[in-house]
């Protein structure tokens, strides 16, 4: 991914926002090429469709990914990022999570889960606590599963992601970043003791 164009800029949304959402990677007919988090392609309509339908909008959100580069295959094609490339981009992820300071932090895939456990481990997996907010790091952490027409036709349909969405339309009412850190958690990582989270075998789920 040497020399590939980053995506990380005001195109990522608020920098002060409340929710911090944190992808795979920048999709390469979608965000590599467009410039612009979850656009360009069919797995940006899904997720502009679940953001609309929390009562959110992008300027009340910031987006980011696990890697800022596209992992392609040779042939062009996305690939999953590598686990060195996870690594290599984990001090992008930490900083980005300092600077916008949210009070939630939804991680849309499997392997966005497994980057944020890279920074802190949580013991969280996607396919048993998809939308149950949980404690990391002194905010609510929400794992959410990847929009992409792949991951809705096999593993959960739109229809279940619009109703796992509402867990952020109540934090964002709910809680801010003030608040984050002191309210009693809604559920806890630790009660289901320490675990290393899952890293998937294919992108997105």
């Amino acid at each position: 991914m040497e020399g590939r164009r980053r995506v990380l800029s005001e195109r990522n949304g608020n920098v002060s926002a409340r929710i911090l959402l944190v992808a795979e990677a920048p999709g390469a007919h979608g965000a590599e090429r467009t410039g612009v988090p979850f656009s360009g392609d069919a797995s940006g309509r899904n997720f502009e469709r679940l953001l609309e339908g929390a009562g959110l909008r992008r300027r009340d959100v910031f987006i980011t990914n696990s890697v800022i580069c596209n992992p392609r295959n040779p042939g062009g094609s996305n690939r999953p990022p590598t686990a060195a490339e996870l690594e290599s981009c984990a001090r992008w992820l930490r900083a980005t999570i300092a600077l916008v300071d949210p009070a939630v932090v939804g991680t849309i895939g499997a392997v966005a889960l497994a980057a944020l456990g890279r920074i802190e481990a949580h013991g969280l997996a996607l396919k048993t606590d998809c939308a149950r907010p949980h404690r990391w790091r002194g905010r609510w952490l929400v794992p959410l599963y990847h929009p992409s027409p792949r991951v809705t036709a096999s593993h959960r349909r739109f229809e279940q992601q619009a109703s796992d969405w509402q867990v952020l339309r109540r934090l964002a009412r709910e809680v801010g970043p003030a608040a984050a850190a002191e309210s009693e958690p809604l559920h806890r990582a630790d009660d289901r003791g320490p675990g290393p989270a899952e890293r998937p075998a294919s992108p997105g789920y």
